[in-house]
């Protein structure tokens, strides 16, 4: 196995290996005098390497207030260039209204968990300790606890279902419904207890094992943080705020956040299928696509990283840059 990265915005130390920083940075493009905004600021990787490679300003959000404590060192190495706002992505256009930022040069957004959410057994993220049942990536809001212990069965299958794709939904809630009747469930480890009992290892060749309760605990986090909405608001909002060549670079980390993030970019770049002649909307004329498609497929991780940084193995990186035309209106 090869060592982990170093460089501008690597820090293995930490335990934080921001993912494909070679390919954020390239794609990105950060320039001398720009605006920009890390709206998932996590560890600082991605701020501190876009710091180092331009003399520009950024805005960082995170809607945990551990992270924004963890930023005050990196801003001040950067006096007057990092500017750290608590809140959520979703929120970014009144985030940067209320700073007088109406307008950026680029935005880059990592849909994954931070590497200091994940290893701390506090925050409930992981089973790989045990800890309490939260996955809360603020301080507010309902917690998986509270789900767990308190959805119907039958709504309790559909989120496990939708939300982390668990073809055995439906036995996994019925299984937890039958624990919390004996007592609350409120660990990680004694749910991650209940979803193994009723479903078996994936044995099958050539497959990675995967633990039986990755995707309802994906699931929960999901729907704890109603993290689809927000990157549904924030992929909105950033291209509104975007400025001509401005670019939107997003790295997701699983099918449901990258088939959101593809078709919200096929869209703006006027790349989805066409509608049937038997559809009325064909007959309307479209206006020419404000943005282009800077990744026509998503870019991978390379083996190497991928060795160095496991975490790295599912990431997409998708892109697209507003274009110049003469006399366009902000979407």
């Amino acid at each position: 196995m090869s060592s982990p990265p170093t460089g501008p915005g690597m820090s293995p130390a930490t335990g934080h290996i921001p993912v494909m920083l070679r390919e954020v940075l390239a794609t990105l493009a950060p320039r001398d005098g720009g605006i920009y905004l890390d709206g998932t600021f996590g560890g600082g990787g991605y701020a501190s390497a876009i710091l180092e490679s331009a003399a520009c300003t950024l805005w960082a959000i995170d809607r945990d207030p551990a992270a924004i404590a963890r930023g005050a060192e990196l801003a001040a190495r950067h006096p007057g260039r990092l500017h750290l706002l608590q809140g959520s992505f979703g929120d970014m256009m009144k985030l940067l209204g209320d700073a007088g930022i109406q307008q950026l040069d680029g935005v880059v957004l990592d849909l994954g968990v931070s590497s200091f959410q994940l290893d701390d057994p506090t925050r409930g993220f992981s089973f790989r300790a045990d800890g309490p049942l939260d996955m809360r990536m603020g301080a507010a809001g309902p917690t998986a606890a509270d789900l767990v212990n308190n959805l119907p069965e039958s709504e309790l299958a559909d989120t496990l279902y939708e939300l982390g794709e668990e073809r055995l939904s439906r036995r996994i809630a019925r299984a937890i419904v039958a624990a919390r009747a004996e007592a609350p469930i409120t660990t990680t480890a004694r749910l991650a207890s209940i979803i193994r009992g009723v479903v078996p290892p994936d044995r099958r060749p050539g497959h990675k094992h995967i633990d039986p309760a990755t995707r309802s605990f994906q699931a929960l986090r999901i729907r704890v943080n109603d993290e689809l909405g927000q990157i549904q608001q924030a992929l909105e909002q950033a291209t509104q705020l975007l400025a001509p060549s401005g670019r939107l670079v997003v790295v997701s980390f699983h099918s449901l956040e990258d088939r959101l993030v593809k078709r919200f970019m096929m869209g703006c770049t006027g790349r989805m299928p066409a509608p049937s002649r038997h559809d009325p909307s064909s007959l309307i004329g479209h206006s020419a696509a404000a943005y282009r498609l800077l990744t026509p497929k998503a870019l991978r991780p390379d083996a190497d990283e991928v060795d160095a940084n496991p975490r790295a193995r599912s990431a997409r990186l998708r892109a697209i840059e507003r274009l110049n035309l003469s006399g366009d209106a902000l979407p």
